[in-house]
């Protein structure tokens, strides 16, 4: 039994599909990569039974097996060649690889033994442009967190209606609402994505104008396009009402050049407290005076900047890491950033939205200043 392939070609992939892995497997089968060969077509899947991916590759073979590969030492033997075609024979459960300088032998185990992938039952549709799925996973996924006693909060909330759609994540000390006017379902639709399967996504999806067709029921989401199908388990939860933590009332409002904006928090947070990232923002007038300091060094960084603002007087603190991130997650040339007082969230947005099919929110809640 055997087939062949170019070692660039299934390399590629397997990259891809070892970001699935775990290091620590509770199966020792999820330590390799599953290879079901049909004549020439050879699909490769890796799974951490939280989440399963696959790719289609095209492969010169006459056969039809189903074998588990170790994925580590497969990955690095590909590293090693040069671009050339691969003959890969099995037999008695040794896989031979030959390749122009040589040959190399790896066992390999019963296919069977790998766990099956979900089948999902009752489920719903919904279809996403690439590019738009992109942006969507972009633009919310740096706010989620990562708190194993708040699981709600480890992914993207996706909620789907009649007129718009909205995508939030939060960890609780920053939230971003993504709003599209170009995404509608007739029936109400709600889920909330993890982080991991997002961030595979975020490398494999491409960035051009293609679908990606969404399964999903009440437990799990089936992502496919072009060569990939990615199966995740949904989190089961509430996800917090993020509209009730959006202050409305925000009377003092500031507009500014989003980056000179970030290149002054960035320099100003390099003389921060590095327990707590400070920085403080105080508007006098039409001008933003962002200061930080560590006491514990006698280490301080001032800078003053010109805006446009209406509004009181007022000095607020904020994690600069947050702020950086938010900023570094916008494309507007000027940002706006609405106050009410310096013990309630700020919120920031782009000052002239760019795409009529989207308005993006972004929330942080103060640090109490020294």
């Amino acid at each position: 039994m055997k087939f062949i392939i170019s070692s660039s070609e299934l390399l590629k992939n397997l990259q891809i599909l070892g970001s699935i892995l775990n290091t620590n497997n509770t199966l020792p089968i999820l330590d390799n990569f599953l290879f079901e060969i049909d004549n020439n077509d050879l699909q490769i899947t890796s799974s951490d039974l939280e989440t399963t991916l696959s790719s289609k590759v095209s492969v010169e073979s006459t056969i039809n097996v189903k074998v588990a590969i170790p994925a580590k030492l497969l990955i690095d033997i590909l590293k090693s060649l040069p671009d050339q075609p691969l003959t890969f024979s099995m037999e008695n459960n040794i896989l031979e690889i030959n390749s122009n300088n040589g040959k190399y032998a790896l066992s390999y185990m019963n296919g069977e033994e790998f766990p099956k992938s979900v089948i999902i039952e009752d489920a719903s549709e919904i279809n996403f442009d690439s590019k738009v799925l992109l942006k969507i996973i972009n633009s919310t996924i740096f706010a989620s967190g990562n708190d194993d006693l708040r699981p709600v909060m480890s992914g993207v909330f996706f909620q789907i209606n009649s007129d718009s759609s909205r995508f939030v994540a939060t960890d609780a000390h920053k939230l971003v609402k993504y709003v599209r006017n170009d995404i509608k379902s007739q029936d109400a639709i709600e889920f909330i994505v993890p982080n991991k399967p997002l961030n595979i996504l975020k490398t494999i999806v491409p960035d051009k104008n293609s679908d990606v067709k969404v399964l999903f029921n009440n437990t799990n989401a089936i992502f496919t396009f072009s060569t990939f199908k990615l199966i995740c388990r949904l989190i089961d939860g509430k996800f917090p009402n993020y509209e009730a933590v959006i202050p409305k009332e925000n009377p003092n409002v500031l507009e500014i050049d989003r980056s000179l904006l970030l290149s002054s928090t960035k320099r100003a947070s390099i003389f921060s407290s590095k327990t707590t990232n400070q920085v403080k923002f105080e508007i006098k007038g039409n001008l933003l005076h962002i200061t930080a300091e560590d006491l514990d060094f006698n280490n301080k960084a001032e800078e003053t900047l010109e805006c446009n603002y209406n509004g009181d007087d007022i000095a607020i603190g904020f994690n600069s890491r947050f702020i950086v991130e938010m900023l570094n997650n916008l494309s507007s040339e000027s940002v706006k950033i609405e106050l009410s007082s310096p013990n309630r969230a700020g919120l920031i947005s782009p000052a002239n939205q760019t795409d009529e099919n989207e308005d993006v929110t972004m929330l942080v809640m103060p640090i109490m200043l020294n």
